[in-house]
């Protein structure tokens, strides 16, 4: 009671524009004081009871890869069967992960009932507070900041359940880096940050979505899996027929069971009227479903209004952080961190430089890297900087690299084919964005090959003879010390039930174990999924809260396994430049470059 009504009253003046007992909370008082210790700040009180808070919900949650934190009590989740999904036939094992996947995923969904507009989440009358703001901050320390989200009526909530993305910055630096989010479930948040590097810091919280817009994203997800649909063209001769086809096909019409006979993934076609189902000759995106949402849910979804909309601060929206202690300097008074964190070299001083599997993962470490100079540092990994195409030719000679998922990998063979000249794309005749692609540098002997996931795939059109599952992809390669394999899988999976992502990872996962037990020098690289821009109908589809579930899935299932990790989600948001499903090239590079230090490790 007495913490509710202390935030209460924190929050009342916080939003006043300015006052006397504002600048007294937040410490701001100018001029200088005796020495000896600094007395005790009415903010420090408020501190105090959020870490009170942070102590009670650390046993119950974890960070996710967009540094959220949710729920990771295994509880067995009621889940709505989809299509034959219900009927996989998982090992006391499997179910086991799958049912620690599923409730550690449960987003904490507030006890209320239909809310109004008015009554959901308004960014522009929310605020954030930095906690000791007027203290400096040396490099390695953590920052912590409180955010209070209101609602239009410029009322303060009293649940929870938004999604918020947070990063810190110094743009003339061009340095950035994301924080990690605790939901106290009463319109109250608090954001970490670990502070990276020296100089001015500014601080940036965004509204991805509101709590009332994640019910309506929950309800699509597990009502609407259809929501994206797919065709396929069969024809015979002069015959010709198209059909709809999905991984699962409401009614009790005929139908042509595509399910791969290896991997057991499914994929079902109607049958057509005329043509036997061996006739199928392409698949392609049929389009999205319209009118998903009544007028009142549209409200939730709305670009300028409180989709990936920024909260401002109450007070100052930066700190300056200075160097960490030289060797046998002392301290400064009054400014040591609150919670000392890992600290950071070069700029202060990183943790051990290893090239070892687990750590170069990142596991453990949040954030698992910082933008310097635009320049992407993992604080695990002693990354390299492939800045002139020779270093790329060499490090690449006699490899073969295979690359297979999505677009946001094709952008990595799109990016070689063009900085490495000595890289020719021998042209197959494949259709445009879709492949299989193949390049080859004959005097240096590097065979590069991209190929896209089996479906679900949103792409225009590929040929039935081309629609090939990672899995059995990984099961024709022989591997070895000369062998590359990249692997992105996850946009085309954020319509549909967890479930059937999760089932898709299990089969590459098993081959790629498979893959390092016949060839244990074989360098296997994930690239994580990224954020992205959203607007209100892109948000129904590929929201960056469908997308952090799939990303925090694929981190859980591959820990351990023996993979690399390139960290895209974390790369992508503390950039400064817009959020893209394609990140611009700088971004590209970054990722390709740790890609490319993961097998051509410095030497130590």
């Amino acid at each position: 009671m007495m913490l509710k009504l202390k935030l209460q009253y924190f929050g009342h003046f916080m939003r006043r524009v300015d006052s006397l007992e504002k600048s007294l909370m937040l410490g701001g008082i100018g001029g200088r004081r005796r020495r000896g210790r600094q007395k005790m700040r009415w903010l420090d009180g408020i501190t105090d009871l959020m870490d009170y808070l942070d102590r009670e919900t650390a046993s119950a949650t974890f960070i996710d890869s967009g540094g959220q934190f949710v729920s990771s009590q295994v509880i067995r989740i009621s889940r709505n069967p989809y299509c034959g999904y219900e009927r996989q036939i998982l090992s006391s094992r499997e179910r086991l992960e799958e049912d620690s996947l599923l409730a550690a995923l449960q987003w904490q969904e507030p006890d209320v009932g239909p809310v109004p507009f008015l009554k959901s989440t308004d960014p522009s009358s929310s605020y954030f507070v930095i906690l000791n703001s007027a203290a400096f901050f040396r490099v390695g320390s953590q920052l912590e900041v409180l955010v209070h989200v209101q609602d239009f009526q410029r009322k303060p909530k009293k649940y929870g359940g938004d999604y918020l993305q947070a990063r810190i910055h110094s743009p003339k630096l061009q340095a950035g880096a994301v924080g990690r989010v605790v939901d106290y479930q009463n319109g109250f948040y608090k954001v970490f940050f670990t502070l990276l590097w020296p100089g001015q810091v500014k601080v940036s919280i965004s509204l991805v979505h509101p709590s009332e817009g994640i019910r309506v994203l929950q309800y699509l997800q597990e009502k609407k899996p259809d929501r994206v649909y797919f065709k396929s063209l069969f024809r015979s001769g002069r015959i010709s027929e198209t059909t709809e086809c999905n991984v699962c096909l409401p009614g009790s019409l005929p139908l042509c069971n595509f399910t791969d006979l290896y991997t057991g993934e499914p994929w079902f076609c109607f049958k057509p009227k005329k043509l036997p189902c061996s006739s199928r000759i392409n698949h392609f995106k049929g389009g999205y479903l319209k009118g998903l949402l009544t007028a009142t849910e549209n409200a939730f979804f709305q670009s300028g209004v409180n989709i990936k909309m920024p909260i401002n601060s109450s007070g100052p929206d930066w700190v300056t952080v200075i160097p960490r202690n030289i060797k046998g300097d002392l301290p400064d008074p009054g400014i040591e961190p609150r919670s000392p964190a890992l600290q950071v070299d070069s700029l202060a001083s990183e943790p051990p430089e290893t090239n070892s599997l687990e750590l170069s993962q990142g596991l453990g470490t949040f954030p698992s890297g910082y933008y310097y100079k635009d320049q992407w540092r993992p604080r695990r990994f002693k990354m390299r900087q492939f800045n002139d195409p020779d270093n790329i030719t060499e490090c690449l000679q006699r490899k073969v690299v295979y690359l297979f998922g999505d677009s946001t990998i094709r952008q990595w063979f799109e990016y070689l084919t063009t900085f490495v000249p000595d890289l020719v794309e021998f042209n197959l005749g494949s259709p445009k964005n879709v492949g299989p692609f193949l390049a080859v540098d004959q005097k240096h002997n590097i065979l590069l090959k991209y190929r896209c996931h089996g479906p679900p795939i949103r792409f225009t059109t590929v040929f039935s003879s081309d629609l090939r599952y990672v899995a059995n992809e990984l099961n024709g390669i022989v591997g070895g010390k000369n062998t590359v394999v990249a692997i992105a899988v996850w946009s085309h999976f954020s319509t549909f039930p967890l479930e059937v992502y999760i089932r898709r990872l299990r089969n590459i996962r098993r081959a790629v174990v498979q893959l390092l037990d016949r060839s244990p020098k074989t360098v296997v690289v994930i690239r994580t999924a990224n954020v992205q821009e959203l607007g209100p109908e892109i948000s129904l589809f590929n929201s960056d809260w469908y997308n952090f579930q799939l990303d925090t899935i694929l981190r859980k299932m591959f820990s351990g396994v023996g993979v690399y990790l390139v960290d895209a989600w974390e790369m992508t948001l503390a950039h400064y430049l817009p959020h893209k499903l394609h990140p611009d090239e700088v971004i590209v590079k970054n990722q390709v470059d740790m890609f490319l230090s993961f097998v051509c490790p410095l030497e130590t």
